[in-house]
């Protein structure tokens, strides 16, 4: 009798890692069957492109590490968009000083401006203006205006570009042109396209 047993004890332990492996093998397409799938797209949801937030009548200003005013936005009403980090702004006006301190401000109907407005597109009877000032070796510069449907200026670079019609007001000169590319720092403006202009004898001191 004990050796009956024996022998089936031994054919058990033949099996027995057979059935071991059975039973995991269950017990994984168990474990897989009853985990939830995730639906196509819920591991990352799309990023939104409505505005996250409105703000009416408002006044944003940045300063320099100096404390200095460095440069106001005001708006009738302007809307973030989160997948740009951009703000839409309806009739914008931004005052802008450099490191001098001289002012430039912009207008527009509309305009689309980075989180500190150093950069702005300006859409719509836009216009950037920087008045007459003194530079580092005392000659007075005259004020400068730049008028058109678009235009696009880097306020800290103190440059704007223009791939649409711009007329260039400096002191009493006017030049109009189909495209442009201004740099205050160097004292340079690029014309392109029909260009005319109408310049006016220095005045009498």
């Amino acid at each position: 009798m004990i050796r009956v047993v024996r022998l089936a004890w031994d054919r058990l332990s033949i099996y027995l890692p057979l059935m071991l492996m059975g039973l995991l093998a269950l017990g994984t397409y168990w474990l897989v069957r009853s985990t939830p799938l995730l639906e196509p797209g819920a591991a990352e949801q799309p990023q939104r492109r409505d505005p996250d937030y409105l703000m009416e009548r408002f006044s944003i200003k940045t300063f320099d590490n100096e404390g200095r005013l460095k440069s106001e936005v005001y708006g009738e009403q302007a809307r973030h968009y989160p997948h740009t980090d951009l703000l839409e702004i309806d009739q914008v006006r931004i005052r802008s000083f450099n490191s001098r301190g001289h002012l430039t401000v912009a207008t527009a109907k509309r305009a689309l401006a980075n989180n500190d407005a150093s950069e702005v597109q300006l859409m719509g009877d836009a216009q950037v203006v920087r008045e007459a000032t003194v530079d580092r070796s005392g000659v007075t510069l005259p004020r400068v205006s730049f008028n058109g449907e678009f235009l696009h200026a880097f306020l800290e670079d103190e440059r704007i570009k223009s791939h649409k019609p711009v007329a260039l007001m400096r002191g009493n000169d006017r030049i109009t042109a189909e495209s442009m590319d201004y740099s205050n720092f160097d004292q340079v403006v690029e014309l392109r396209g029909r260009v005319r202009g109408t310049l006016q004898p220095p005045q009498e001191r």
